[in-house]
């Protein structure tokens, strides 16, 4: 390992220019390894954004009882998949952890007790979206799970409590999928871009809301009715938007890029604040 990197593992984070922050719709584990819009808007971002000093990744796929946040230094690459090509489990995203981001993380969240984990690593969540922002996998990325039993206030708020690692060069990026209804999908057409009528209007009420800054009607996504009950069936892969909402400050400006629906009950749209 080069000395910066063991460097970025041990050194406490000093104060830098806010980070912006990321939510990006994942889609398919097989972005990883395609080339498409999709993967070119992942990479397109990271040239827009500074490069950060570490990531902390809050993935619909680790779900726990209670909170946790990975405090390895080298976190192994996870394949939570099934049923794809041998090419796509074949994939290692060997970025290092940041034990001691881990343990500021910790310290800074005092609604709940946040455990450190050493048996997670880097689910597909988190490495087949960052490969593209970062494919030298020179920046150490930690995970922050989501406790499966506490409702969208609870992670609103919980998220706000980890805002100030925006200020050490610290990105924090959500990834899900807004519209994520897997039951739904056109297996069939699963490359094309086209939306169920629920689906384009779930994504443009849920759109309309983010950019007006109506985090209120996000955080009450039960409340909104039968297009939003068919586009979240499961709050998982929507869960990381508000993390990555909720660090939103003042008159920070927000953009979406990806916003396209696919295969019928899913959505790419991602988020960029700041």
């Amino acid at each position: 390992m080069k000395l910066q990197e063991l460097s970025n593992l041990t050194a406490p984070l000093g104060k830098t220019q806010k980070m912006p922050v990321l939510f990006l719709g994942h889609g398919s584990p097989m972005n990883a390894i395609e080339e498409n819009e999709f993967v070119a808007g992942f990479r397109k971002v990271a040239q827009d954004i500074p490069t950060p000093q570490a990531i902390l990744c809050i993935s619909a796929h680790w779900e726990t009882k209670g909170t946790f946040v990975t405090a390895m230094a080298h976190p192994p690459t996870i394949h939570d998949f099934g049923g794809f090509p041998k090419a796509l489990f074949d994939v290692q995203y060997p970025a290092p952890g940041s034990p001691e981001l881990a343990r500021e993380t910790q310290a800074m969240i005092t609604q709940t007790e946040v455990h450190l984990d050493d048996k997670w690593g880097l689910d597909h969540g988190a490495w087949s979206v960052i490969k593209h922002l970062y494919p030298a996998a020179n920046i150490p990325v930690i995970q922050l799970s989501i406790d499966y039993s506490k409702p969208a206030q609870y992670h609103y708020e919980l998220a706000r409590e980890i805002k100030s690692l925006r200020e050490k060069g610290v990105l924090i990026i959500g990834s899900g999928n807004m519209v994520h209804n897997l039951r739904m999908v056109e297996w069939s057409r699963l490359h094309e871009t086209f939306g169920f009528d629920w689906a384009l209007e779930a994504r443009e009420q849920m759109n309309a809301s983010i950019l007006n800054g109506d985090h209120r009607t996000l955080i009450n996504f039960r409340a909104q009715g039968r297009a939003w009950d068919l586009a979240i069936p499961t709050p998982e892969h929507y869960l990381p938007l508000l993390y990555s909402l909720a660090l939103k400050e003042g008159d920070e400006s927000v953009s979406l890029f990806n916003d396209h629906a696919l295969a019928g009950s899913l959505t790419m749209t991602s988020v960029k604040i700041g």
